[in-house]
């Protein structure tokens, strides 16, 4: 019983309306959700993914108004990749970013693959990386709404990277718990530190791999505006979901037990450098309680909020975005 791949990236934002830009309007993905964060309802949650909100394709944002700046560290998820069809997508991607004036690095080989390093405005650690044919985990449904040629667009979620202090730690929760096994390793850009380890689950490919990198010069992360708060891992099935809690717990893992988020049923647990990982079924979906045509244009509370509409809008501010 393994996990499949990466479900879901969830971060934070002080910022929602201009994330929302950037998500859309910059990187051309669709916002297919907007509700609020469950665990604390005066919060709105935003997720952002392919045209048909497919599992492995969405990153998600928690708006915190007040929230600092990131400070980087260890026990964190440092960087979310993002999958594109082709190395001339990259440079598609790059002239776009030169256009409109978003921080970014060179085209570079990670990992034996082509990638090209962003961030966004408030400093959210991320990356293209080209699938140009690979096997492995399949792209979702490219979203040309906002005007992203279908041949360029962003397809789903890449390899997130962990930093840590201990890399056998995270390895070892990743091979013996969630099924992951060692897929290759490449250099460290950051000078003489240990080479970057690349585990791969499932089907393998882009969207199903983990990248730990060791720093045991780093403080831990001061998460902020634009940092990750944890990453989500795919499970197939309602039958698998039911036996994931016990098998956590018989590695002597806490966990949050199961929890229904309508969208997904979910069980999080941290790893032992103290990061939060997710267990989120591919079912039953966004479009539970939207049409598909019209994903995300207005609050969609789960049914177990809705009795409490009234309440929890007006807890909310004005989120001032248009579809």
């Amino acid at each position: 019983m393994n996990v499949t791949g990466i479900h879901h990236v969830s971060a934070i934002t002080g910022q929602a309306e201009e994330n929302y830009d950037f998500f859309t309007r910059v990187l051309g993905m669709r916002l297919v959700k907007r509700t609020v964060n469950q665990d604390s309802t005066s919060s709105y949650h935003l997720f952002y993914a392919d045209a048909v909100g497919s599992a492995g394709t969405d990153m998600t944002y928690f708006d915190i108004p007040m929230a600092g700046r990131t400070y980087p560290g260890v026990s964190s998820i440092s960087n979310t990749a993002f999958r594109v069809p082709t190395t001339d997508s990259l440079h598609y991607w790059k002239k776009r970013f030169e256009e409109l004036s978003v921080k970014h690095e060179e085209v570079q080989t990670r990992a034996n693959r082509d990638t090209l390093y962003f961030e966004d405005n408030e400093g959210s650690r991320l990356m293209l990386v080209a699938d140009n044919g690979e096997e492995g985990v399949a792209p979702g449904i490219p979203w040309t709404g906002a005007g992203i040629p279908e041949e360029h667009a962003i397809v789903g979620l890449g390899p997130v990277t962990l930093t840590v202090r201990y890399a056998d730690r995270t390895i070892e929760i990743l091979e013996k718990v969630l099924g992951f096994k060692k897929a290759g390793e490449y250099a460290s850009n950051a000078g003489d530190f240990p080479a970057i380890q690349v585990m791969s689950v499932g089907e393998g490919g882009t969207g199903a791999e983990v990248h730990i990198e060791e720093r045991p010069d780093l403080p831990p992360e001061r998460p902020g505006r634009g940092s990750v708060h944890h990453v989500a891992f795919r499970i197939p099935t309602y039958e698998d979901y039911d036996k994931w809690n016990d098998r956590l717990r018989s590695f002597g893992l806490q966990t949050s037990g199961e929890v229904d988020r309508f969208y997904f049923r979910s069980i999080y647990f941290r790893e032992a450098n103290g990061i939060l990982f997710e267990l989120a079924t591919d079912q039953p979906g966004f479009a539970t309680d939207e049409d598909m045509d019209h994903l995300g244009e207005s609050l969609a509370l789960p049914p177990f909020l809705e009795p409490r509409r009234k309440e929890i809008e007006a807890s909310l501010r004005p989120l001032e975005i248009k579809k």
